[in-house]
């Protein structure tokens, strides 16, 4: 037996009700009966000119070579784009979007996290302007069919068999990362071929590659030319890490500023002492009012926000310093380290942002980012 949405195969999830024999697997998203065939979802034809697009900013050589090449790709095999964070990973994918809207098929984009779709929605409309670019994720589920559909990975259950393109952002993150239920929903919403965006491929990806089973596409550069800026370390006794973070706090006070910390308890602390001294912003998973927050810290032009892992992927703040707190602790890897050291450099007018790691002991996550990038850089 194998259950025709998340593709499960072990005999211990399956359970013979009174209807027949369905996957407990992936119950949550619904009851799929095994005996009952499965029909594939049909959306409805795309606008006339849905294909046309205007990006916000020329493509540079380099960016203009991996969009023709996996354009070109995805019509015999799935792609992998392996870039640095920051190298425009969404543009060059628009190419590809376009390329298929033309020929009459479905694409979407499916992203791990809920507010990185909202922003992306916003910003693949402004460059598809005449096509119907939708939003399906927590709060927005009234529209599910559109020419261009952006949603969560957890609402690829909702798209059986429906996707010619299914671009996957991001697939080495929290929660789509070793949830065999969200692998096997996205290979079952796709019937053509995906594209994988990341600056972290995780060892499934990899393997993916090294078999044939995927084309790799690399991209070393930002669109600025700069290199991504290298974290610079610290390693001293815990009780005096605050006393770091002060000081490089206020050698930065001039330009936006994100401190991670590894857990929410750990952000409220922070949070609480450091409004003592200036305005500060907390976001974690359980904010409730995290978009509003998130929109305010940005529009603040050296505002400073205190986060968990919620804020590592997906979020730009241009002109961001970037301080990671107690990066030696076993929550944050070197994928993570990574990504929110990415969040730094990002803009045109400040390219060179910095990136400090504070460690109360010597971190081999914290090394092995620090090595990554630099050589990444070369």
């Amino acid at each position: 037996m194998q259950c025709p949405r998340c593709l499960n195969t072990d005999p211990a999830f399956f359970y013979k009700g009174s209807r027949g024999w369905y996957c407990r697997r992936c119950i949550s998203f619904g009851r799929v009966m095994l005996e009952e065939e499965k029909e594939p979802v049909v959306l409805k034809k795309q606008k006339e000119g849905s294909e046309e697009y205007t990006l916000q900013y020329p493509l540079t050589k380099a960016q203009k070579e991996i969009a023709v090449k996996c354009a070109a790709l995805i019509e015999e095999t799935d792609v992998l784009l392996h870039c640095v964070c920051g190298a425009g990973k969404t543009e060059l994918v628009v190419l590809s979007i376009s390329k298929m809207l033309k020929e009459g098929k479905k694409v979407c984009f499916a992203i791990p996290r809920r507010q990185v779709v909202l922003e992306l929605r916003e910003r693949l409309a402004q460059y598809f302007p005449k096509a119907s670019v939708i939003a399906v994720c927590g709060g927005h589920t009234e529209v599910t069919d559109g020419d261009l559909i952006i949603c969560t990975t957890h609402q690829l259950y909702r798209y059986y068999q429906a996707f010619d393109l299914l671009i996957l952002d991001e697939p080495d993150a929290f929660p789509f990362r070793g949830s065999a239920v969200l692998h096997g929903i996205a290979q079952t919403s796709c019937r053509g071929h995906m594209i994988c965006l990341t600056a972290t491929p995780d060892e499934e990806l990899l393997e993916k590659v090294q078999s044939g089973m995927m084309c790799v596409l690399k991209l070393n550069r930002r669109p600025h030319g700069h290199p991504v800026p290298v974290p610079h370390m610290i390693t001293a006794p815990s009780f005096l890490l605050p006393l770091f973070l002060l000081r490089w706090l206020k050698a930065h006070r001039e330009h936006p500023r994100m401190v991670f910390v590894p857990s929410k308890r750990d952000a409220a602390v922070m949070h609480r002492l450091l409004s003592l001294r200036e305005e500060c912003f907390m976001c974690t998973s359980s904010s409730e009012d995290r978009d509003e927050v998130i929109e305010t810290f940005r529009n603040r032009e050296a505002g400073l926000i205190v986060s968990t892992t919620v804020l590592e992927r997906g979020i730009t703040v241009p002109g961001a310093d970037i301080c990671v707190y107690r990066a030696d602790s076993g929550v944050f890897d070197e994928a993570g380290l990574t990504q929110m050291a990415g969040r730094a450099g990002r803009s045109f007018q400040k390219p060179d942002g910095d990136v400090l790691f504070l460690c109360g002991r010597k971190s081999s996550s914290a090394e092995a980012c620090v090595k990554s990038i630099q050589e990444a850089n070369r």
